[in-house]
């Protein structure tokens, strides 16, 4: 193995941590420094997520709804950290990719359905991220057959650098176009009162509609997306991040969630200033359609920013959606391979990489290609697979042979059930009303958030008197790692663990027949 494989220093986009260093940071300038360092997968993850799907759904909002909607988007980021947090540490402390971890601790089975399930929800995403690239080179007059192969092929050049560090730096610049949006908002001259009644008083522009309740729904699993937690948590391995450092890592993932949500707003603001006093609630088509509408009554060089917009999200969710799925690849074959990896090293690493985007740019020129069924069937994807995702991710970080003194705490586990029991009831309305349009969306918002409710006052105070209490550790925390899976011991047996995974299969089975079901109709036009 060559001297640049070995090298276990931490190089980030703005500095680098040598593998040796062991020191406190003292003093603003030296913690500012070591954050500059790690800073990335946090915000790189955040960013991503506000791809060509969220762009649309924030404009969507902001459009059809105006101001209204605003309320939805802060709320967003204890959900975002809740998650993120406990895939952060299970990277830092064990070293393994998402879905090598469910693999080895929760059973091969469920490793591979989680991981295949995975990469069948980015292979979707990537075409509707390859969508959003061609919808916003079409405003500038080029063909989608000159700009989506164009896209594949930049992607896949930034990606296969042979550096972690380069890479990303190149993400960096891409994060850094979201400033765009200033002069955007500025364009539109947004109603200021208008904006702050919008985040400070919840309610619906033209009450709370099944179309409404449902665009709530769609911003929330646009913001929080299962790929993400696969994203972040092999990127941390692939960055060399130890839990010496987590404590930073966190402080990178709050502000990609911040990001996340101030770009997500800037967004509905300029929608509902520049198009929503010109239409009704059904007002928008898609994202070209907001772009020309702010051409047509704010100016050319607002529609032209926000193509630019739309373009760059598009190249960033496509970047980090794809190379989650690498990520996820290499966790069934059990490869470490990574951005450090230069190309002629992992073949398999950038081929699966660059064989994700020929086939996604693919089917998105293919000109009878069902892209309806395919934005669809993204919506209800995730839908189905955000809760199973979610529990995989709470049962791993309650696993002490993994985590040891990182093992989540009794309050961790509490407010991770809630956030997970509110995820839940969005997740299948969102997924069921997809596969049965005419479901009164008010209605099983109420009826599942009872029983969900209801199962809640039952277990979490259960798990919070029952839970044992923490072991002492000789090591110190900051130490801390996880031993070789070969010393690892494996997972004693649970009833409450078996009945849990029990329900997610029927669950899994029963939600994949109906969306089944649901793309047979639509694409037999029935």
């Amino acid at each position: 193995m060559s001297t640049r494989e070995n090298n276990n220093d931490i190089a980030g986009a703005f500095g680098t941590i040598r593998a040796t260093d062991t020191e406190s940071r003292r003093g603003i300038r030296a913690r500012l420094l070591t954050l500059l360092a790690i800073v990335g997968p946090g915000l790189i993850v955040m960013v991503g997520d506000n791809d060509a799907g969220g762009v649309s759904t924030y404009a969507q909002a902001g459009q059809n709804f105006g101001y209204s909607l605003l309320w939805t988007l802060p709320i967003l980021i204890p959900v975002l950290m809740v998650n993120q947090e406990m895939v952060a540490r299970l990277g830092a402390v064990s070293g393994l990719g998402h879905g090598r971890l469910i693999r080895e601790r929760l059973g091969r089975r469920w490793g591979n359905v989680a991981t295949g399930s995975i990469l069948v929800v980015n292979f979707f995403i990537l075409i509707t991220e390859f969508i959003g690239i061609s919808l916003s080179m079409t405003y500038f007059g080029v063909s989608p057959v000159v700009s989506v192969p164009l896209a594949a092929l930049t992607l896949f050049a930034i990606t296969a650098s042979g550096s972690f560090q380069r890479w990303e730096r190149l993400m960096m610049i891409f994060v850094a176009f979201n400033f765009v949006i200033i002069p955007l908002v500025l364009a539109v001259q947004p109603h200021w009162g208008s904006v702050a009644h919008g985040f400070t008083v919840p309610g619906i522009r033209g009450g709370a509609t099944s179309d409404g309740l449902l665009l709530i729904i769609s911003i929330i699993g646009t913001t929080v997306a299962p790929w993400q937690l696969y994203f972040q948590q092999s990127n941390i391995v692939d960055k060399r991040i130890t839990p010496r450092w987590l404590n930073y890592e966190r402080v990178d993932t709050l502000l990609g969630s911040i990001v996340v949500v101030v770009s997500a707003s800037v967004i509905i603001v300029v929608a509902a200033a520049g198009l929503a006093p010109h239409g009704t609630t059904r007002s928008f088509t898609d994202a070209l359609g907001v772009a020309t509408g702010l051409a047509r009554y704010v100016g050319h060089g607002a529609g032209a920013m926000f193509a630019i917009l739309l373009l760059n999200a598009s190249v960033i969710g496509a970047a980090a959606v794809t190379l989650a799925s690498s990520y996820a690849l290499g966790d069934l074959s059990g490869s470490r391979q990574g951005l450090n990896s230069r190309l002629r090293d992992a073949r398999s690493f950038y081929g699966g990489f660059a064989a994700l985007l020929i086939i996604a740019a693919a089917v998105t020129l293919w000109p009878h290609a069902p892209l309806g069924l395919i934005t669809l069937a993204v919506q209800a994807l995730c839908g189905l697979m955000l809760p199973v995702t979610t529990i995989f991710v709470l049962l791993l970080a309650n696993d002490r042979d993994v985590l040891g003194p990182w093992t989540n705490t009794r309050w961790m586990n509490a407010v991770s059930m809630v956030v997970i029991g509110a995820l839940v009831v969005l997740s299948l309305t969102l997924m069921v009303s997809t596969v049965f349009p005419e479901t009164n969306v008010r209605h099983l918002v109420v009826d599942l958030a009872i029983v969900v409710g209801g199962v809640l006052l039952v277990v979490v105070p259960w798990a919070f008197v029952h839970a044992g209490p923490a072991p002492h550790y000789e090591i110190d925390r900051a130490d801390w790692r996880m031993p070789r899976l070969a010393l690892v011991h494996p997972l004693a047996p649970s009833r409450s663990r078996r009945l849990l995974l029990r329900a997610v299969a029927i669950y899994l089975g029963a939600a994949g027949v109906m969306l089944l079901w649901r793309v047979i109709q639509m694409a037999s036009g029935s």
